[in-house]
């Protein structure tokens, strides 16, 4: 398979051949959800949590007599019908850790990248580098290759500072290493920029497995 290279500029320079086995596959929806569902909840940390009528304070105390009051009957005061007690089957810390075989994964993001070629909603660049951390100058890019108004994930091929700060002032851009990027972060946004030296690098990693 072969895709058009562009500049910084926007105008076209070469092209790149990627494996038809990660490019060009028929998308497996079934997995691409089963893989989504699980890097969501695998991101979830799980730590809420309430306190039962055992946690918290006080009530060692019978409030007042079992007869005689008119009123009824209470053995404490951190009874969940009180004001300040306990909660009844609250939430508690768990694990929400979903388990996805590596061959699953594998499929799901080649299934996405697939998706999107086929779709036209896959850029390649030939380098993607600002000599400043300025916003402005990634806006151009994006401007240049008509994405100003869509969410765009960014695939390059190693962490770059000036890329990362003028990126992160952008809601509706985000900055992902190739060989990193989730099946979430695939599918989630309207169209994928990737470096060519990126996109060289995650062609090798999917298709050697």
């Amino acid at each position: 398979m072969k895709l058009d290279i562009y500049k910084i500029d926007g105008s076209k320079s070469d092209q790149i051949i990627l494996d038809d086995s990660v490019f060009g596959i028929e998308p497996n929806t079934h997995v691409v959800h089963q893989a989504v569902v699980s890097e969501l909840s695998n991101s979830r940390q799980g730590t809420h949590s309430t306190k039962n009528r055992s946690m918290v304070r006080g009530g060692g105390k019978k409030p007042w007599k079992q007869k005689g009051r008119g009123v009824a009957r209470a053995g404490t005061i951190r009874s969940p019908l009180w004001k300040g007690g306990g909660t009844v089957f609250g939430p508690e810390p768990h694990s929400y850790t979903k388990k996805t075989t590596k061959k699953m994964r594998l499929l799901a993001r080649k299934s996405v990248l697939s998706d999107k070629i086929q779709n036209k909603k896959f850029i390649v660049i030939d380098d993607i580098s600002l000599s400043e951390p300025k916003t402005k100058l990634l806006t151009s890019l994006l401007s240049s290759l008509n994405l100003s108004k869509k969410k765009v994930t960014l695939l390059v091929d190693s962490e770059k500072d000036n890329l990362f700060l003028a990126a992160r002032n952008i809601p509706n851009v985000y900055l992902v290493e190739s060989l990193r990027a989730s099946t979430y972060d695939l599918i989630d946004c309207d169209f994928i920029v990737a470096e060519k030296s990126g996109l060289e690098l995650l062609n090798n990693q999917l298709s050697e497995n």
